[in-house]
This record gives C-alpha cells, sequence and structure tokens, in this order.
C-alpha cells in the first residue's frame, strides 16, 4: 500500500481521474447548484445579526433535516427577518470547498468530508456543532451470485467515491474479514468500484458490479433492482448508531453570527422533533423537497425502506466519528489527525437546554 496521504487530496485525484462526483448521502452529485434561492419571510420579522445565512446540503434523505426545514419553513421560523439562502451540493469535497470560500455559512454533510475540512485547514476552518442523522447505509448484492457475506470476496462491490464515507466503511469491513484490498487502486481479495451513486443502478443492471455498499436511498433503489440487501452498517455499530450526517459551520461565521447558528440549531432540533412525530408527513415533505431539486420523487417501493432505516437526531455520535477516522487511517487515506476542537456543542446544548432535553457529549473533541 502506497503511504497515506491526507484523504482530500486523494479524493480529487480519484474525481479528476475517472469519476464524476457523486450523487450523495455522504455524499451525492453538479458539485453544486446555487440557484441563489431565498426563503420567503413574514412581514415584519426582525432580523438577527445578519441579512442572510447561506446553507448547504445534500438533495438525499439522509439530509432530510435540512430538506424537511427548507419545505416546511421550520427553520426559516427561527431566523426571523434573516433569510436562509440555499444551495444543494452532490459532493462533500465541494461543499467544504464553498464553506472555506464563504459561499455557504451553515453545512449538513458526512463524517469523512468534515474530517477532511478541519485537518486540511490544521483546524482552522470549521466546527462540527450538531448532529442530524444516523444510518441508511446497507451493503446490497446479486443474489444470484452472492448467497451470504463470505460470498463477497472475488466480486466487484461498488462505492459512492474514493475515501467518502462508504468507501471507508467498506474497505475496513473487508479488512476485518481477513481480505486485502489496495486502498488506492481498490484491487485486491474483493474489488472496489469507485461509482456515481447516480449510476449505480445501471451498472448493476448491466452486470458490471456484483453489489454495492451505498446509502439511502441507492441501496434501495437496487432493492427494488432485484438487489438483496445483506448487510446494514447499523448492525455494525454500538446501539446501531453512527454518524452519516452532521452540521458544520465556519468558525467565522460563528464567531460573527453566534445568534444566527443558535436559530439555525433550533430550527433544526425544531424539524427533528417534528419528523419523529410526524414521520409519515415528514417523508411527504422530504420527497416532495427532493422533487423540487431534481424533478422527480422517488417512489413508494424506494422511499418507504430507504426512510425507515435513517434516524433523525441531534446528537453528533462523536465517538463514532473518532472511529470512523481511525478507519481511514488504518485503510492508507488518512493521515493521523488531531481533531481536537472540531466540535463546538456549546450552542446546541444551550437550544437542548432550553428545551428540558440532555445535553449532548463531544467524546474528547470538542473546543473546551
Amino acid at each position: 500500500m502506497s503511504a497515506a496521504r491526507p484523504l482530500t487530496t486523494l479524493r480529487i485525484i480519484a474525481v479528476s481521474a475517472a469519476l464524476p462526483l457523486l450523487l450523495t448521502a455522504c455524499g451525492y452529485g453538479s458539485d453544486s447548484d446555487d440557484d441563489g434561492k431565498q426563503t420567503a419571510v413574514a412581514a415584519g420579522a426582525k432580523k438577527l445579526s445578519a441579512d442572510e445565512v447561506k446553507i448547504g446540503y445534500f438533495p438525499n434523505l439522509t439530509h432530510a433535516t435540512a430538506l424537511v426545514g427548507v419545505q416546511e419553513g421550520l427553520l426559516q421560523k427561527e431566523l426571523g427577518g434573516t433569510t436562509i439562502k440555499a444551495s444543494t451540493f452532490n459532493a462533500g469535497p465541494s461543499e467544504i470547498e464553498a464553506l472555506n470560500a464563504g459561499s455557504i455559512d451553515i453545512g449538513w454533510i458526512g463524517p469523512s468530508p468534515s474530517i477532511n475540512g478541519y485537518t486540511k485547514s490544521k483546524g482552522k476552518s470549521l466546527r462540527i456543532i450538531s448532529g442530524s442523522a444516523s444510518g441508511g447505509v446497507k451493503l446490497v448484492v446479486n443474489p444470484k451470485k452472492i448467497k451470504s457475506l463470505k460470498d463477497v470476496k472475488g466480486k466487484k462491490i461498488a462505492t459512492p467515491q474514493f475515501g467518502n464515507t462508504q468507501d471507508v466503511a467498506f474497505l475496513n469491513w473487508a479488512a476485518e474479514q481477513g481480505w486485502k484490498v489496495d486502498a488506492q487502486s481498490g484491487k485486491g481479495d474483493v474489488s472496489v468500484v469507485r461509482t456515481d451513486n447516480k449510476i449505480t443502478p445501471d451498472a448493476y443492471k448491466s452486470g458490471s458490479i456484483d453489489g454495492a455498499w451505498v446509502p439511502e436511498p441507492t441501496a434501495s433503489k437496487l432493492v427494488a433492482e432485484g438487489g438483496k440487501v445483506i448487510l446494514d452498517e447499523s448492525d455494525l455499530w454500538p446501539d446501531k448508531k453512527f454518524v452519516i450526517t452532521n452540521i458544520i459551520v465556519s468558525q467565522k461565521f460563528l464567531k460573527e453570527h453566534p445568534d444566527v447558528v443558535e436559530a439555525v440549531l433550533r430550527g433544526s432540533v425544531t424539524t427533528n422533533e417534528w419528523i419523529n412525530a410526524n414521520p409519515e408527513k415528514a417523508k411527504t415533505a422530504a420527497n416532495a423537497a427532493l422533487e423540487k431539486l431534481s424533478g422527480k420523487a422517488l417512489p413508494a417501493e424506494v422511499i418507504d425502506p430507504a426512510w425507515k432505516s435513517i434516524s433523525f437526531l441531534d446528537d453528533p455520535l462523536a465517538s463514532t466519528l473518532s472511529t470512523e477516522a481511525e478507519h481511514a487511517v488504518k485503510a492508507g487515506l488518512l493521515e493521523e489527525p488531531d481533531l481536537k476542537g472540531i466540535y463546538d456543542l456549546a450552542p446546541l446544548n444551550k437550544v437542548l437546554e432550553a428545551r428540558s432535553k440532555d445535553k449532548v457529549d463531544a467524546a474528547g473533541l470538542g473546543t473546551k
């Protein structure tokens, strides 16, 4: 295996060499769709310290807190006269670039790009300020070719993007089976085929892959094509929980507009409460948002099982972020990172305390 390099660099190499950027969950695929859309605000609503807040997220079910929060006006309600300018992204690296450039202030994003953005900037670019979602990742296979987990050896398995969260998870799982795979090329006892989630179902139908370790809704799309879920990643984690989406903010924006950040977090907590209390309505709202963004709603046979496999929560599950970083290091995709200070959960805990909810913990990786 070649020497470890920063994961962000490896991603850029891989993408430029071959694949279009992925379509999502922890990261789905234009690098961004910055249409400049601003949410409507109530007449006479009072502005906070900023005229607007620029938020980014993926058009994907694991980012449903943002999808539903914008769709139902739950985020805007907390912001008063401060408007939301929303941009959608299809890959983590492009969202991190937007955050660094000031094109967005706050973003819903997966753990791997959060780690990469933080370490690449030597801890100066972002903070994770909340959790958002857990779960929603599965290994789906062709049941005619793969009858059991041991049959995965020697097969071609797709992951969304070189070095992304699911790619790291699959490489780690394969290593735990005692299989050797070169992380850079994807070649070895099992072939890792980095494939844009938008085209993974077609690759599956054509037989060019035998299965895929992918987020929702891609996993359920493969099942609709005859695939079988042979492993749910949640089963590999304590309490079946692991971070798949968290919320990040630029440190500059957090310092200059703490009231706006707190308002967004209030909106996020409110949205998660509403999603969990009204799962069917929330699923419909998320699908309506996806239809607006992509022009096509997900069919029931896809969205129903996908929705059930995702948990929406405020806890960032910080200990699982540390574990995911360890997996990337073991795979040779990331140099040993210093993640101390990646979390600032004080604003979130203030919101949670005001609602008589339990505070969340940074697992030793907080700013204080």
